[in-house]
């Protein structure tokens, strides 16, 4: 019977390899930048956030377009009778330009406001972009550690499965008792289990990597690039340093408290006067009781003034303010978070990178006493349990080997991110072709930054 449910559990093995795997030769070659410019180019989400540009663009056309001239029409048509009086009926036209003159401040601030808008809009994509880069090299990194994994999982169960006929065989000689066959068997059926959960984790993985590439989600893809060790030479301070001063985030929060100043400087402009010009001509004509026409031009300047709102104003100035003491806070915040986040992943990086050297070691000293107790059995000396721990801590060292490989270049792309680093020249090339992205008026990153 255990063999029976040994070949079966080997059939339904195959088919799910068969059907989660695909052949090399119908899949598309896939290096790592490759999947980030396609990312860059294409993720919907991070058209999404562009879409914010084209708002803040608007925005500020619109502050502008309230500072300068405006003109507005006007039209009217009346009849009137009066006792004793003939019936009256006439009609106007009239064109009025208006401009104003003085605010107090309120328009002026509102246009410096929408460009700090518009600078806030760019630096959120340019964050965006930088985050989605580090999530295609997350999600790559994923599935070639859940590929390796595979190949661990596929060699126990080819061990597991020659184990146990060589113990089937042994059994049947009559050197070794039933449990021995039986253990065997469930190791082997555990085995199995262990490879098709790495080989689900493997489509999944490869299924978040074609949804950040808004690839078609079944397209079979060969990842070409793999583990290669390079040393991360820049220092913590330095990094926390680099992530404090360049972070995009961190550059629109500034320029986030920059527009709460300027909200408060529009809610103060309420306790000011507003000047503005208006001038504009106006047809007449009359016709009853007798036609009669006329042409004027009006020109004058108008002034107001809020003296008395029940101290509408003055609220309004106390809430600016707080939103402005908000705003500081805020960017403390993410200045403080900045710093966490580059140090947890800093320290899990240089823990991952000295679990490299260990690791490999070990897988040696164990591929040695795997062997030993394979040996040991086959001739009588040794236990099956002995075998099966030897066999388990092998698999244990492999994939702490390849955890503590693909962890270290996570982990550094992690703090390169955190860094804030910007994307490379062609990472910026592709990111300029994804679709519906208008070009923004102001650059996204008012500074050059050198890059570490």
């Amino acid at each position: 019977m255990n063999r029976t449910f040994g070949k079966g559990a080997a059939l339904l093995a195959a088919a799910i390899c068969l059907a989660l795997t695909t052949s090399p030769a119908e899949a598309r070659d896939l290096s790592l930048q490759d999947a980030i410019a396609e990312a860059l180019a294409a993720n919907t989400g991070l058209r999404v956030t562009a879409q914010g540009e084209k708002t803040a663009e608007a925005e500020l056309r619109a502050a502008k377009g309230a500072n300068s001239w405006s003109a507005s029409t006007s039209a009217s048509a009346s009849t009137s009778k009066q006792q004793d009086e003939d019936r009256s009926t006439s009609s106007s036209l009239g064109l009025t330009f208006s401009l104003p003159l003085y605010t107090g401040g309120k328009n002026e601030a509102n246009i410096r406001s929408s460009a700090l808008g518009l600078d806030i809009a760019g630096l959120t994509t340019e964050r965006k972009r930088e985050t989605l880069k580090y999530d295609v090299i997350k999600a790559y990194f994923d599935a070639l550690e859940a590929r390796h994994t595979i190949d661990v999982d596929q060699d126990s169960v080819d061990y597991y499965a020659a184990n146990l006929e060589n113990v089937t065989q042994l059994y049947e000689a009559g050197s070794k008792a039933r449990i021995d066959q039986l253990r065997a068997s469930v190791e082997l059926s555990d085995a199995r289990q262990t490879l098709i959960k790495a080989q689900n984790n493997y489509e999944v993985d490869l299924a978040t990597l074609r949804n950040l590439k808004n690839l078609d989600r079944t397209e079979p893809l060969n990842l070409t690039d793999d583990f290669t060790y390079d040393t991360f030479d820049i220092s913590l301070d330095d990094s926390i340093a680099y992530a404090l001063r360049s972070r995009k985030d961190i550059l629109a929060d500034e320029y986030t408290l920059q527009q709460k100043e300027e909200a408060v400087k529009i809610a103060e402009a309420g306790k000011k006067p507003s000047v503005s010009l208006s001038a504009g001509p106006t047809i007449s004509q009359t016709f009853e009781p007798s036609g009669h026409n006329s042409y004027d031009v009006k020109a004058g300047v108008s002034a107001n003034w809020n003296v008395f709102d029940s101290g509408v104003t003055n609220a309004q100035i106390d809430e600016a303010k707080a939103n402005r003491d908000t705003a500081k806070l805020n960017l403390q915040k993410a200045q403080e978070d900045a710093d966490l986040a580059v140090r947890t992943a800093y320290y899990n990086m240089r823990e991952a990178e000295h679990r490299l050297d260990s690791t490999a070691d070990a897988v040696g000293q164990a591929e040695q006493d795997a062997y030993i107790a394979r040996e040991k059995y086959r001739v009588g000396e040794g236990i099956l349990l002995d075998v099966i721990d030897a066999r388990k801590a092998l698999s244990t060292a492999k994939l702490n080997h390849i955890s503590a490989q693909y962890d270290y270049v996570r982990y550094k792309a992690q703090v390169v991110n955190e860094m804030g680093i910007g994307l490379t020249d062609e990472e910026r090339a592709a990111a300029a072709k994804i679709a519906d992205t208008a070009t923004p008026a102001v650059t996204a990153e008012p500074q050059k930054k050198e890059e570490p």
